[in-house]
């Protein structure tokens, strides 16, 4: 009865089906900034990671944890989001959350040591992650068929256009504010959406007595599981992997739980979230396109910087000069998918999404170590062409046919496997770039010996030079040798982010042998089933 309601929500008896009052819009925008907000923070403090460790007096593996704590927190809460919020009512649980989101950011701004930020991180995570799937929820279940697609473009922009302009902002507010402002930048946007929600999303009674029927031990199992799960990700390629006792122990405790997690969930009459849903041919498949776009999605933006400023020693505003070519042109392009939806077949325009966005991959999987703004800005394009193509359609066809009540469950199933898709592609990508450079380096090392001709040629002409900027001779021979090893590891590395992009670029086409099982949807993007 109660998602019956949620679904009237806002139509008027005497409008047409499809007309959707401008409340409802306002509440659906409104939730849209939300999840914007919310997916803007997972990269807006990389920029400025260095200057809050510095700023905190921690190192930087201690500093890891403060983007780890809010993953860790935000993977937990999206898969409870949907059974929360019928428990408390949609728009309670929405405006709850928004305004603990605003408090806790203005308490990392305030954060004293590293101990009280990474807390204040985890809460803040814990808070951010319930916007997420609230969005796209609030576009299954109050907007008809024919709207949803709209609705949906509008949820992409958080999903894809966020993380593109994070680092940017994030940098920006750094060098020009100081670190606190990319914590407070939620403060505002925040205000505008509790008004927004507050006026536009109906209230629903809540369900408290769903409480005492709970699934607590598939909840309990989850929890564990995936931040476990989420910490091997997050931390293990800086600490070996396997090398570690950390890393192993979690391991076994994330394979563990997350076994009975799905035991319970599959097997219990009333799950908190309904993993059936994968087993629908559509939002399975969809499913594996979702994840490939999160390991492209974050993976490229993880890598992408750290070439920038490796290699080309860019800093954070220039990195973010690279970047933007990625983010502002999709606000250019996602207004036009609905109507283009109802023209072209989505599983088509995901096919086109998809190659568009490995031809961007491929694009940067020939770098040299002049490779800079101007050569990368192209490949930035196209890869800003083909995430939209990705997102909309996607959405659309994996919760084609879903009735309102598996809105919750879909919402925080699909979300939470693009962004574990995004942890796992940092993971992999990191892992990978250490064993390639070490493989190019050693490759490149048997070429460069010193008893080569060319070799010793090089180094007697790099020689004279050192001397002649004053060095005595033995100096500049130590230099010289040096200079020619900082020449290999630039080359070494600059080859293991050309895998790096290759590898982004052949995970998007491997997925995308899922889009030709997918089952044909209706043009006008209809998500859930009225």
């Amino acid at each position: 009865m109660a998602d019956n309601a949620i679904h009237q929500q806002g139509k008027n008896p005497t409008e047409p089906s499809t007309g959707v009052p401008l409340r409802t819009w306002i509440g659906v925008l409104a939730s849209m900034l939300g999840a914007f907000m919310a997916v803007l923070d997972i990269q807006i403090t990389n920029s400025s990671l260095q200057d809050i460790q510095a700023s905190l007096g921690a190192t930087l593996e201690e500093g890891s944890w403060i983007s780890t704590a809010y993953l860790v927190a935000e993977i937990i809460v999206i898969p409870l989001t949907g059974w929360l919020s019928r428990v408390f009512s949609l728009r309670l649980y929405l405006l709850v959350n928004t305004v603990l989101f605003i408090f806790f950011s203005i308490c990392c701004a305030w954060a004293w040591n590293l101990n009280a930020m990474i807390v204040f991180r985890a809460l803040q995570g814990f808070c951010g992650g319930v916007l997420i799937p609230s969005a796209m929820t609030i576009v299954l279940t109050t907007l008809p068929p024919a709207q949803q697609s709209v609705g949906l473009a509008a949820f992409a922009i958080s999903a894809v256009f966020a993380p593109s302009i994070g680092p940017t902002l994030g940098g920006w507010l750094t060098e020009n504010f100081g670190w606190e402002y990319s914590f407070y930048i939620n403060v505002i946007p925040g205000i505008f959406m509790l008004s927004g929600v507050w006026y536009g999303i109906k209230q629903e009674r809540p369900q408290i007595n769903l409480l005492k029927q709970g699934d607590w031990w598939g909840i309990i199992s989850m929890a564990i599981g995936l931040g476990s799960l989420q910490v091997v990700l997050e931390e293990g390629s800086r600490k070996d992997w396997f090398g570690s006792a950390l890393i192993v122990r979690l391991s076994v405790i994330a394979v563990i739980f997350l076994a009975i997690f799905f035991f319970i969930e599959l097997t219990r009459k009333q799950p908190f979230i309904n993993l059936r849903l994968v087993l629908k041919r559509n939002f399975g498949l969809a499913s594996i396109v979702n994840v490939s776009l999160g390991v492209g999605l974050y993976g490229s933006i993880y890598i992408l910087p750290l070439y920038l400023a490796q290699i080309q020693k860019y800093n954070a505003l220039q990195i973010g000069e690279v970047l933007i070519w990625a983010g502002i042109p999709q606000l250019f392009i996602i207004p036009f998918l609905p109507k283009i939806m109802q023209r072209i077949d989505v599983r088509f325009m995901v096919a086109i999404g998809v190659t568009l966005f490995a031809v961007s991959a491929f694009m940067n999987s020939s770098m040299t170590y002049e490779t800079g703004l101007d050569q990368l800005r192209w490949s930035q394009l196209v890869r800003a062409m083909g995430q939209p193509l990705i997102m909309v359609p996607l959405t659309s066809i994996a919760t084609a046919g879903l009735s309102p009540k598996e809105a919750g469950s879909a919402s925080g199933l699909f979300n939470m496997m693009r962004n574990m898709g995004g942890s796992i592609g940092i993971a992999s990508l990191a892992t990978l770039l250490t064993n390639r450079e070490q493989f190019h380096s050693n490759r490149l090392g048997e070429g460069v010996s010193l008893f080569d001709p060319q070799t010793q040629q090089r180094i007697d002409q790099m020689t004279q030079y050192f001397v002649s900027r004053g060095a005595d001779l033995s100096t500049a021979n130590d230099q010289a040798i040096k200079a020619i090893d900082n020449i290999v590891r630039r080359e070494a590395y600059v080859m293991a982010f050309n895998d790096c992009f290759y590898f982004i670029g052949i995970a998007l086409l491997l997925s995308g042998l899922a889009i030709l099982f997918f089952k044909k949807v209706k043009a006008t993007g209809g998500a859930v089933a009225h």
